[in-house]
């Protein structure tokens, strides 16, 4: 059942709500949580697809925020909610509002929200492109425990993991890291096959993949030992090449769906590591909505740390580096003038 509201409020929408579930005959629904959607026009249909299809294993209320554009002064300044209701057959095991925010009511989305947030319930936003720096400090992301951004979604990715490390907050997590949790049980599975320690290790993948990246920043904070990321044509992660002291140990997939793994002195295995639906993504996140600490600890190991580079220095240690770099560059001056003047007295001495 699909009910569409124009120009209206958030008792509209609640009342809206009840009348769909009395039409369809289900007063109560057992719902776990509530998911926050904020995305645009054009990526609303695949993430409601992917968050319908989520909802078989974790039913819940999913709200969609969508911010319109207004192409005159009059209308940006008039604000206005437009609001679809979907309940039943229309949004899978859960209810589905789709919220439109026109105007000044676009930078007051959290009091649109707030409202037809579940009672007592957990809540969770999910930004699938655009996600902001700082999750947290997010006026939407304050609602909630769980807080998931995509960076692969973004413009420069790189950069995104680096900026997401400096503002992360627990509960913040994102899509990239979800990707390779088969990649990581499949490599902390091998390695508790043999009794050796882990030299080196090489990560390949595609250019502008942030899971390679969080993958080897997580090999290189767990095992601490130099990790060398290199690239390859894809699709996505390719391979991972560990070298022990047993032998080395590789897992690589050339197609994206069937991987091998070969271990020193056994024989090669083909395992199922395919890349996974955005749906498949959101339904694990949703599983847990604890802080993740591992996660944490790998973002914040640095991009920059990688491959044996140096750190980056920051704007007030390349500050002090000057002056120390100017401080040892005038030190022969004076230990040479602090000689003459040690001096100087004995000459005179002398001269009398």
């Amino acid at each position: 059942m699909k009910i569409d509201l124009t120009d209206t409020t958030a008792g509209k929408i609640n009342k809206a709500l009840v009348q769909g579930r009395r039409a369809i005959g289900t007063p109560a629904v057992g719902m776990v949580l509530t998911l926050v959607i904020v995305t645009d026009e054009e990526n609303a249909y695949d993430a409601l697809k992917a968050a319908g299809d989520a909802s078989r294993e974790h039913p819940s209320r999913t709200l969609v925020v969508i911010r319109r554009v207004s192409r005159t002064l009059r209308d940006r300044t008039a604000s206005r909610l437009d609001a679809e209701v979907r309940v039943g057959a229309e949004a899978g095991t859960g209810e589905t509002v789709v919220l439109r925010l026109y105007g000044e009511v676009c930078d007051h989305a959290q009091s649109v929200v707030l409202p037809l947030l579940l009672p007592d319930a957990p809540v969770v936003v999910w930004w699938p492109v655009n996600g902001p720096l700082a999750p947290a400090e997010d006026p939407l992301g304050a609602l909630a425990q769980r807080r998931v951004t995509d960076a692969y979604a973004c413009e420069d990715p790189v950069r995104e993991l680096a900026a997401r490390a400096e503002a992360y907050t627990p509960g913040d997590t994102d899509l990239a890291w979800t990707r390779i949790t088969p990649w990581r049980s499949m490599l902390a599975a091998a390695l508790d096959q043999v009794t050796c320690e882990v030299r080196s290790v090489g990560v390949e993948g595609e250019e502008f993949n942030p899971s390679c990246e969080l993958l080897a920043m997580w090999l290189a904070d767990r095992l601490d030992v130099p990790v060398k990321r290199s690239l390859s044509s894809g699709p996505g992660l390719t391979a991972v090449r560990m070298d022990t002291t047993c032998g080395p140990i590789e897992l690589g997939r050339a197609d994206g769906r069937l991987a091998t793994l070969s271990v020193q002195g056994q024989p090669e295995r083909a395992v199922a590591l395919k890349r996974r639906e955005t749906a498949e993504l959101i339904a694990e996140e949703l599983r847990r909505l604890d802080p993740d600490d591992t996660y944490a600890s790998a973002l914040r190991f640095g991009v920059e740390r990688l491959n044996g580079s140096a750190p980056q220095v920051t704007a007030g240690a390349a500050v002090a580096v000057a002056v120390s770099e100017e401080e040892t560059a005038k030190a022969p001056a004076r230990r040479a003038a602090a000689k003459t003047a040690r001096k100087a007295p004995t000459r005179k001495a002398a001269s009398k």
